[in-house]
């Protein structure tokens, strides 16, 4: 989940989903949105349904005020480095990655060695995601998709108005896609529960991405991302890492130093566009050698002791890709590390951990 500045999956929103309490039935319900007719015209017509029971369905969503409340302070707009990491990258959490590693293993192995996404890394998304499936979400997927496509909080500010049309216009097209998903899964559209920003399942895939990147990982005819299939939930989390470019084999990040006599670097994204030799030149070299030419990014944070500053390869952008926040890949990276016995940027050795 492509709108600027945004990507289908966005988990960004689903992320803080995970450590909010269920969504609060007291505040007032609006009444329907003027546009409701339309999108449901639209909607029927796209992915061939009837319009007729898009609205019946539409008529049993309800406005949520705390999908408002949260969208308006997700943890990777309000929190640094130093603060943002200590939720994710816990003995707790590791533990439990290399407990569901161990239990999973064959199933997890096979989707490695067929993808080349680590099975490590697999199990780090579902960790940070849902604690490995102790927490999809208890809000109504109807509900908070119904309330963020047509109330999307507004800041007020217009700086970012376009940007905040853009997201309603986002979940807007997530509701549609809903409609077309539980008619492809045979899926009840008012029995979904997922997170406050309506991703599902133990990997928290929102309606778009479940249609384009789930797969059916025990060929059984259907697609479980909900704990009924951990064949089908270890396929589809890999396949997108694969659809977003991962590659077998290669880095994801590596400490950097910088040179303080060079003026600090910060690149507009995180697309592995510089040269290592580039990136010497602009102060910044990695802590260990990667022994060959690779290109890669910057990323610098607010870590626990000062500055952290990190090279960033094409394996780390595909990590993005899942959820836009530099600090998401960056926990998701190091609890896998960690789920492998490795550690980096944490307690412990700085290493380059090819997965």
């Amino acid at each position: 989940m492509k709108i600027p500045v945004l990507h289908r999956r966005t988990l960004a929103a689903s992320l803080v989903g995970v450590l909010l309490a269920a969504p609060s039935m007291g505040a007032p319900e609006p009444p329907p949105p003027s546009g409701l007719n339309a999108f449901a015209h639209d909607t029927a017509k796209a992915y061939g349904l009837d319009e007729k029971e898009v609205l019946a369905t539409l008529a049993q969503a309800h406005y949520r005020q705390s999908t408002v409340d949260a969208m308006a302070r997700p943890a990777e707009a309000v929190k640094p480095w130093k603060e943002y990491r200590p939720i994710f990258v816990t003995p707790r959490r590791i533990a439990a990655g290399r407990a569901f590693l161990a239990a999973h293993r064959k199933e997890l192995m096979k989707v490695q060695d067929e993808t080349g996404v680590p099975a490590e890394l697999i199990c780090a998304i579902i960790g940070v995601e849902t604690g490995y499936g102790g927490n999809t979400g208890s809000y109504r997927v109807l509900d908070a998709l119904y309330t963020l496509a047509f109330w999307y909080p507004r800041s007020g500010d217009a700086t970012k108005a376009q940007h905040e049309t853009d997201r309603e216009n986002f979940f807007r097209d997530q509701l549609g896609q809903l409609f077309a998903l539980a008619k492809e899964q045979h899926f009840r559209t008012t029995s979904l529960t997922g997170s406050y920003a309506g991703a599902m399942g133990w990997g928290q895939f929102m309606p778009s991405s479940y249609r384009q990147f789930a797969k059916d990982g025990d060929d059984d005819g259907r697609i479980d991302l909900f704990g009924g299939s951990m064949p089908d939930l270890f396929a589809s989390v890999a396949n997108y890492f694969v659809a977003n470019g991962w590659q077998k084999g290669e880095p994801v990040t590596v400490r950097a130093v910088h040179d303080p006599a060079t003026v600090a670097f910060a690149p507009d994204d995180f697309t592995p566009k510089f040269t290592l030799a580039e990136l010497e030149q602009k102060g910044y070299k990695p802590k260990v050698s990667l022994g060959r030419a690779i290109n890669g990014s910057l990323l610098s944070l607010d870590g626990a002791t000062g500055t952290e500053d990190w090279i960033v390869f094409q394996n780390f952008y595909s990590i993005t890709r899942y959820n836009r926040s530099p600090m998401y890949a960056l926990a998701v990276y190091q609890l896998a590390e960690a789920i492998a016995g490795r550690d980096v940027g944490g307690t412990g050795k700085d290493n380059v951990a090819s997965p």
